[in-house]
């Protein structure tokens, strides 16, 4: 079999020469290497489920930094299959430097936060959060470059990596997947404030996820006096897998507030004006 054409040179430049056989080695490096980073991450999943001594939030960190270094050392070896030296890439670090300079630093800087969230965990993949901009929703995947986040209504969000480092991220599950919602509520003057209580908290108790344990009870708290209304404030502490729609969450108290009110004819406030009529004679003098 002829293989003449192998050796065909493609570049020969300055002392560097390319061939044929050169390049699709190069490219059969690159292919692989992204062949073992897929094995090697599905390995891993293969076996934590086996063992169940790792958690889906390392596993994710686990496999994502084992692609990185595949990545790297693939992209390595394929330099060297087509001749160049990587122990003198100083002419490349300076170009990439110069890259950098030029406009590549946004996508280092998102690289590098991406590296940060995954090694503090402040973020992982399955964590609910809320970022600065009022945007909520679920973790799905950290990338190079940006995370991804999935909103209640199933709208995929791109958010790059150094605007979670830099910007202010309210995690809620984070350590505790419990939380506790507060939903606001308000009576007519006059009503009896006991049973009120007494109704909002027989309410909660009839929302099927309501924890009810010791130091995580339904509370009713008076918030203050408003225009033609007494405000109050129900706190409950929901089971882990409420958390995540607060939405419905909130509905479906609002739901069994109402309910309650109807049962006890606690009456929900409307505004009202008190209107002042000043009467004034006028003679028929005063017309003409």
């Amino acid at each position: 079999m002829d293989t003449n054409w192998l050796i065909l040179k493609i570049i020969d430049f300055g002392g560097f020469s390319l061939t044929l056989g050169q390049l699709l080695m190069f490219f059969l490096v690159i292919i692989l290497t992204f062949v073992i980073s897929r094995l090697v991450r599905r390995a891993i999943k293969r076996l934590s489920h086996k063992t169940n001594s790792l958690t889906s939030a390392h596993i994710y960190t686990m496999s994502r930094f084992l692609h990185y270094t595949i990545l790297v050392v693939g992209f390595l070896l394929s330099l060297s299959v087509i001749g160049i030296d990587v122990s003198k890439l100083t002419i490349m670090a300076g170009a990439l430097g110069i890259g950098i300079g030029l406009g590549l630093q946004n996508i280092v800087n998102n690289f590098v936060s991406g590296l940060v969230i995954l090694l503090e965990k402040s973020l992982k993949v399955g964590d609910f959060i809320e970022v600065q901009s009022g945007l909520v929703g679920e973790v799905i995947e950290i990338n190079m470059r940006a995370t991804l986040i999935r909103t209640n209504d199933n709208i995929d969000i791109l958010i790059p990596n150094a605007e979670l480092i830099g910007g202010m991220v309210t995690n809620w599950t984070l350590a505790d997947n419990v939380r506790r919602f507060r939903i606001d509520f308000s009576v007519a003057y006059g009503s009896d404030k006991d049973l009120i209580k007494r109704a909002v908290l027989e309410a909660a108790k009839q929302v099927d996820y309501t924890l009810n344990m010791e130091g995580r009870e339904p509370s009713v708290w008076m918030t203050g006096f408003g225009d033609s209304a007494l405000n109050f404030t129900l706190g409950v502490w929901v089971m882990p897998s409420q958390v995540k729609r607060p939405t419905a969450l909130t509905s479906d108290y609002l739901w069994a507030i109402d309910d309650a009110f109807r049962k006890y004819q606690i009456e929900i406030p409307f505004p009202q004006r008190d209107l002042h009529f000043r009467s004034s004679k006028i003679s028929i003098k005063d017309i003409e």
